[in-house]
């Protein structure tokens, strides 16, 4: 055989089986940075809360201190200061979006990689692939549909982010506000069956002990 079957061996593995490995190890790692950035959205996220909760309070206060309607000329200093940080960490936020964004960019690149190779295996060897597995168990098409089950779920999770970053500070609804910051925080699109694939990924590569 021309690629080694051995896992958890860095220097026996060449070809497919030292691409798919790398490739667990790859979502392994941006996982964890997903995670990161989610834990850093989430405290921005409630900042944001806050603020937007803070400057309805202001307004509020404002208008019945003037009697009436405000124009922009009318806002008071604590009201100008709540607007500057509630438009910083609006940014920050954004940051946090598109660091994600550039996450779910790396993980495609993982399906397309895995697809390409079940598509040249399907070459050399015919429709039902090689005849011994790279690793333990897993056929090489396991591994191109656990990263794809993988990619979807984040995927949808983005769009939620995306969705959240748009309304958070437009949100004058104090349970509104809630529903968001919840949702940001324990992502229903990454559910646990997203983290059972990826220690069985970890696994089936030599990644964890079995």
């Amino acid at each position: 055989m021309s690629e080694s079957t051995t896992p958890g061996k860095k220097g026996n593995l060449t070809g497919s089986a030292r691409k798919l490995k790398d490739n667990a190890a790859d979502w392994h790692n941006l996982i964890l940075k997903w995670e990161r950035l989610n834990d850093e959205g989430s405290t921005i996220a409630t900042k944001i809360v806050n603020l937007g909760l803070n400057k309805k309070s202001n307004i509020e206060t404002d208008m019945v201190m003037e009697g009436g309607s405000l124009t922009t000329g009318d806002l008071s200093e604590d009201l100008k200061q709540s607007n500057k940080e509630l438009e910083e960490e609006c940014v920050k936020l954004q940051d946090v979006v598109e660091k994600m964004a550039n996450i779910l960019s790396k993980m495609e690149k993982i399906v397309h990689a895995e697809r390409g190779i079940c598509e040249l295996e399907a070459f050399q060897y015919g429709e039902k692939g090689r005849a011994e597995p790279l690793f333990h168990t897993w056929p090489t098409q396991q591994f191109a549909e656990v990263s794809s089950k993988l990619y979807e779920s984040y995927k949808q999770e983005l769009a939620l982010k995306k969705t959240i970053l748009q309304e958070l500070a437009h949100t004058s609804n104090a349970d509104l506000s809630m529903v968001y910051l919840s949702s940001w925080l324990y992502q229903p699109y990454i559910e646990d069956s997203g983290k059972l694939l990826l220690e069985g990924l970890l696994l089936e590569t030599g990644h964890r002990p079995l």
